[in-house]
């Protein structure tokens, strides 16, 4: 499925199950924690474990509130600006571990809670990214589970990219790969070997081949290149674009 399709309503469910099934990974890989565990270093520069959570946490606030906003056509309040959710994040990462914890299943729970009462209707209506570039309500779901997914390997507490459900591996390529072309990435091809799968990027630069989470990792700015095989130098590999970008081809921006 490319990231401007409509999706079904069969597909919408199985991405909550999806939903629940990765933020139940995630909390069951923090509980019991300790407070000098959570405030350890993340794998993010600048970030301990618990801004990680903490920030997984208010995301899954902000997407509640686009989620009542495509049902109901109407504001659920102020919205949350990024100067605020970073405030946020640094009182929320400071909470006590069993409390950080709680807070963030709550979160989740919240969400998924939201999910399951949205009318079918309702996940065709278009919300905005803080960022300001437009989506349908439904792709709310795929920039939750990738926040799962990334960020349960960002705490740096065992998950590895090959932990990552193949599903989730595969939109992601499909997703990152259209949007790194859009900004001239400068690789001629990616090849996911084990999935099978390959994406012509362009008609210059490397030729680059690998398993998809290691792709991905990579992409991604998680992981090095190691692992992956290419036709150049690794020297030679290409610079990636910021990660994530919006959706290529996509709903436009705001305004």
């Amino acid at each position: 499925m490319t990231s401007a399709a409509a999706m079904s309503t069969a597909d919408i469910h199985g991405l909550i199950d999806d939903i629940v099934r990765s933020s139940g990974r995630l909390t069951r890989a923090v509980t019991d924690r300790t407070d000098t565990e959570l405030r350890a270093p993340s794998r993010l520069e600048r970030w301990t474990r618990g801004h990680v959570l903490a920030h997984v946490a208010h995301s899954a606030d902000a997407y509640v509130w686009l989620l009542r906003l495509a049902r109901t056509g109407a504001e659920p309040g102020p919205r949350t600006d990024a100067a605020a959710m970073a405030r946020a994040t640094e009182e929320t990462a400071a909470l006590p571990a069993a409390e950080l914890v709680a807070e963030v299943r709550g979160c989740l729970e919240r969400f998924a809670a939201e999910a399951r009462d949205m009318p079918a209707a309702a996940w065709q209506s278009m919300v905005a990214a803080l960022a300001g570039w437009r989506h349908p309500a439904w792709f709310t779901l795929r920039r939750c589970l990738r926040e799962l997914e990334t960020h349960h390997l960002d705490l740096g507490v065992g998950y590895r990219t090959a932990d990552w459900p193949t599903a989730y591996v595969s939109w992601a390529l499909d997703d990152t790969l259209s949007a790194f072309k859009a900004q001239g990435f400068a690789a001629s091809s990616v090849e996911a070997v084990d999935l099978g799968r390959s994406w012509q990027v362009g008609t210059e630069g490397p030729a680059i081949a690998g398993p998809g989470h290691t792709l991905l990792g990579w992409l991604s700015g998680r992981t090095s290149a190691a692992g992956l095989v290419s036709d150049r130098p690794p020297t030679a590999l290409p610079r990636r674009p910021v990660w994530p970008q919006p959706p290529s081809p996509g709903w436009g921006r705001v305004g």
